[in-house]
């Protein structure tokens, strides 16, 4: 199977764990299996910061560097029991589902797929319950409420 890869100049990919740089727009064909993953698709260790994420650097790490996989594996089946338990959503769960299954037959490169949708999910919802926490600030402030403040028990002259 050939799988056609398009690096940005300067973008880094990774190669059976070598880190390369694309000098100007490139493109590659990669014709027998490697671990292979773009700059774009690579999470820092500190961006890793809510469930979502740390689930796919676990991925990730599992894919780019073998030679800890053990190691790897458990990161990601502790960060997918923690997601798991923290959903409700059907569709969610589902992809957990998926992403399991991918994983466990050593998939690491597909589960970050089911990953990403997971990042895309959890910022939704994180941004809903932002908005809801927005709305009822506003609400308490249209009665007089200000959220956070102390409040005052001086007795009425």
């Amino acid at each position: 199977m050939t799988l056609r890869i398009s690096l940005r100049d300067a973008e880094p990919v990774i190669v059976n764990g070598a880190v390369l740089r694309a000098r100007g727009r490139t493109e590659l064909q990669l014709e027998n299996d490697a671990t292979i993953l773009r700059g774009r698709d690579v999470m820092k260790p500190d961006e890793a910061v809510t469930p979502a994420k740390r689930l796919y650097f676990a991925c990730m790490m599992a894919y780019i560097d073998p030679r800890n996989l053990e190691i790897h594996r458990a990161d990601v089946l502790s960060g997918l029991e923690t997601l798991l338990g923290a959903l409700e959503v059907r569709e969610a769960k589902a992809a957990c589902v998926s992403f399991a299954q991918k994983v466990a037959v050593g998939n690491f490169y597909a589960g970050l797929a089911d990953c990403r949708w997971l990042i895309a999910y959890e910022a939704d919802a994180m941004a809903r319950v932002e908005d809801l926490a927005v709305a009822a600030g506003a609400s308490l402030a249209e009665d007089g409420i200000v959220p956070g403040a102390a409040t005052s028990a001086a007795p009425l002259a």
